[in-house]
């Protein structure tokens, strides 16, 4: 989960909302309701561990289509979008460590790199995937816990006046929302390697939840951190602007405390988070696309598995190749945005078959591991609430949110095409 959001959102979040309060307050919902769909999502994995995570939910409960639907929304937008957004972010902090515009080379340039070079780490085998994943993770984490302690113990505290907290209206907060929300995005990456864990029935609920909680502290420390040391008005005028390399909020924060050049420093390490959560992405992703086509409604050649390594090579290459074009052609938040809504319409879909999957008989000799707790309460509010925040985002992001439902509904006549031909 932790990429780019909690360094670059707080300054598009604060020109939403107009106060710190509402930020703050912004991160924590958002949070909240994260972890609602995590718990949902730990029960459901804890019973179908399987390759393509909320793909074959969707499919042994809805059907075909949506199923179809959704990966068709995860390999046109969902995956490509998420890794093309976190390589536009390095690319942003790897300005603050390195002008590298001197060398002739642009953002989208350097995010474009990005993404070529970590689709070919995950088309070798997911012990090496998986080994990046866990040393740029470490890196990450520790970078927080440094930038936490250095801007709280070591920075003084602005002497400026904040803003007054007041209630910004539904749409301004659901923006502000939308924001946060991709900050949190990844927890649902996670079941999509069910069919390559050990022990997923057990595991995986456990990493959803106790991931879950673990990234809700860090990011409310991180914020509050940042607007410790940062006037409000220093934040908004933060608000990056197409395709530019603006200084995040994050390395402004610790100029304050730090030394020019061990701003740099902190601005690498933010390198490294942002492309942690990027090979994640990619790691994942390329599931859902490989279990498509495994059920003739995609590609055929997207099932191939590599025969030493049995690595979907060529679903995950597809995917890096849109999410190349991506980087090359949008910004950080008109992408992220558009993600987030295209995924949080099918987060709600999944998390809704918990009613039908819990009147299902367990097989025989098959123990569901993780109940989720205060049951049918919890996974309600999860609905709503994402209900509301959907409606709310098509009014204050109207052309961003028209365009992920017109690249889901692209994708309608294609399920047609593949269906006729697997018959």
């Amino acid at each position: 989960m932790i990429g780019t959001g909690v360094f670059m959102k707080p300054a598009i979040m604060a020109a939403e909302v107009g106060s710190v309060v509402m930020v703050l307050s912004a991160w924590l919902f958002a949070g909240l309701l994260s972890l609602a769909g995590a718990l949902t999502y730990g029960e459901l994995t804890s019973r179908m561990p399987a390759a393509g995570g909320e793909y074959a939910i969707l499919h042994s409960t809805y059907g075909k289509f949506p199923a179809y639907l959704f990966g068709w929304m995860r390999f046109t937008i969902g995956a490509p979008g998420s890794a093309a957004s976190y390589a536009v972010g390095a690319a942003t902090f790897l300005h603050v460590a390195y002008p590298y515009e001197t060398l002739g080379l642009k953002v989208w340039q350097v995010a474009v790199i990005f993404v070529a070079f970590f689709t070919l780490i995950n088309t070798l085998t997911i012990l090496v995937s998986a080994s990046v994943q866990v040393l740029l993770t470490g890196i990450k984490i520790a970078s927080l816990i440094a930038i936490v302690i250095a801007l709280i113990f070591f920075a003084p505290a602005h002497t400026g006046m904040n803003p007054p907290a007041a209630w910004p209206g539904m749409a301004s907060f659901s923006a502000a929302l939308m924001a946060a929300l991709w900050a949190y995005d990844g927890w649902n990456n996670l079941p999509m390697l069910g069919a390559e864990l050990r022990n997923p029935r057990r595991t995986l609920p456990l990493a959803l939840t106790l991931g879950m909680v673990l990234v809700i502290l860090i990011y409310f420390a991180v914020n509050f951190s940042f607007f410790r040391v940062l006037r409000f008005d220093e934040v908004v005028a933060m608000v990056p602007g197409r395709l530019s390399a603006v200084q995040p909020v994050a390395t402004a924060a610790m100029a304050k405390s730090i030394s020019d050049a061990s701003v740099k420093v902190i601005a690498a390490l933010l390198v490294i988070s942002a492309l942690g959560a990027m090979n994640g992405s990619i790691l994942a992703s390329a599931r859902v696309t490989y279990a498509m086509a495994r059920d003739g409604v995609f590609f055929k050649p997207l099932a191939r598995l590599s025969h030493r390594h049995a690595i979907p090579v060529l679903a995950t290459l597809a995917e890096g190749v849109i999410a190349a074009l991506f980087a090359a052609s949008g910004s950080f938040d008109q992408l992220t945005d558009s993600v987030v809504f295209a995924s949080w319409l099918f987060y709600g879909l999944t998390a809704a078959t918990i009613f039908k999957i819990r009147r299902q008989p367990l097989a025989a000799g098959e123990t569901a591991v993780f109940r989720m707790p205060f049951y049918p309460l919890l996974p309600i509010a999860f609905l709503g609430c994402s209900g509301a925040f959907l409606v709310y985002s098509v009014i204050a992001l109207p052309w961003l949110t028209a365009m992920g439902l017109g690249i889901i509904a692209l994708g309608i006549p294609l399920y047609f095409v593949f269906r006729r031909q697997r018959n």
